[in-house]
């Protein structure tokens, strides 16, 4: 089911009701869902993603805007009547039934020609318990289950309406790690698995990145950049982006353009062809540097950390935005760990240019 957003904006009032300020949550959002693909919706808290996805359910009714599931105007429809399944953040099972009354009872409540049969209900309550591999739990209650079990139970909840679109909003920040990692993956092979469009809520870049056909970035109600996760990690359009995505965070730097030479510092470090003279960001992500003693690049070494395959250098330098710079280069790399620099050529297509006035992205060419 293609979903599209059309202009979507929700205004919440002031809660001073000195000032009488209202607060945009979401700012005139627009964008196509593609039927059958699994989207995140990425940002930091109060970047209006949860709002996004309540008005998606029909929870919260956007202040301007439409919603389309496929050619259906959905805007006024209630949420009963969408086709949505929703997971939330807490689970929110019913304590005092167990897995397979949790995961019937919105079947149990539909009415009218939508009714079905006990035996209709229970095929499809194992079918979804089958999907998300807890059918042999069908009989324990919420508070015997692990968080990850209880959170599969969630989705099979969801799931087992048949949904339209699937909406999980932050459904992994209770689980540990490893269940993180585990959870995600299983998300993603049941999306698959059943083809329904779904949305997914995350704060978490790493988890949004790992599992979305697409990544929406979103920053206080407005949207950043849309696109599949390597594209947007590759080609960042501003700094915000830039430095949301990437752990470790990309590096950011003061710099000067001057007759088509990148500057930071005193150190010409690239050539950037078409770039126009003028002060600068820079971002070079970790894996953009090159250890090498002749390299245009030098930073005050710190510290350098083993981490197996890798080596992170930690080091400063006066123009970089941050305390520290991390670079991750190759375990086989050439490090003097008692030198007080180190040398680094930079990959080009690592190294991002952002306007000083503006932050969106400047483009060059490599000489």
């Amino acid at each position: 089911m293609k979903v599209v957003l059309e202009h979507l904006t929700k205004i919440f009032p002031s809660r001073n009701k000195k000032s009488n300020e209202q607060v945009v949550a979401v700012n005139d959002f627009t964008f196509e869902i593609p039927d059958g693909k699994l989207i995140g919706l990425l940002g930091p808290s109060g970047c209006g993603k949860s709002t996004t996805l309540y008005m998606i359910s029909g929870l919260q009714k956007p202040t301007g805007g439409k919603i389309f599931f496929g050619e259906d105007d959905v805007t006024e429809l209630t949420p009963e009547n969408r086709g949505v399944g929703l997971v939330f953040q807490n689970y929110a099972l019913y304590p005092h039934m167990t897995v397979k009354q949790n995961i019937l009872f919105p079947l149990q409540n539909l009415k009218g020609e939508d009714k079905l049969t006990k035996t209709v209900m229970l095929e499809r309550a194992y079918e979804a318990a089958r999907l998300v591999q807890i059918d042999d739990l069908m009989d324990r209650k919420p508070h015997e289950l692990s968080g990850g079990q209880q959170q599969r139970v969630a989705i099979a909840r969801a799931l087992v309406k048949m949904p339209r679109v699937l909406l999980l909003d932050e459904p992994l920040s209770n689980l540990d790690a490893r269940l993180r990692l585990q959870t995600r993956e299983e998300i993603k092979r049941i999306q698959r698995e059943t083809g329904i469009t779904t949305v997914f809520v995350t704060h978490d870049q790493e988890e949004a990145m790992s599992i979305s056909d697409m990544i929406v970035v979103m920053r206080l109600g407005v949207l950043q950049q849309i696109g599949a996760p390597q594209e947007v990690y590759d080609n960042p359009v501003n700094l915000f982006v830039a430095k949301f995505l990437g752990t470790p965070p990309i590096n950011v730097f003061e710099g000067v353009v001057k007759g088509e030479k990148l500057y930071i510092g005193e150190q010409a470090v690239l050539d950037v062809k078409g770039a126009a003279d003028q002060e600068v960001y820079v971002g070079i992500r970790p894996e953009g540097f090159i250890t090498n003693p002749e390299g245009e690049f030098t930073t005050n070494l710190i510290n350098v950390e083993v981490m197996g395959r890798d080596v992170s250098i930690v080091s400063k330098h006066p123009n970089a935005v941050s305390e520290t710079i991390r670079s991750i280069v190759d375990a086989d790399s050439a490090i003097d760990r008692d030198a007080t620099t180190v040398s680094f050529s930079l990959k080009p297509h690592k190294v991002f240019l952002f306007s000083k006035e503006t932050e969106q992205r400047i483009p060059f060419e490599v000489k």
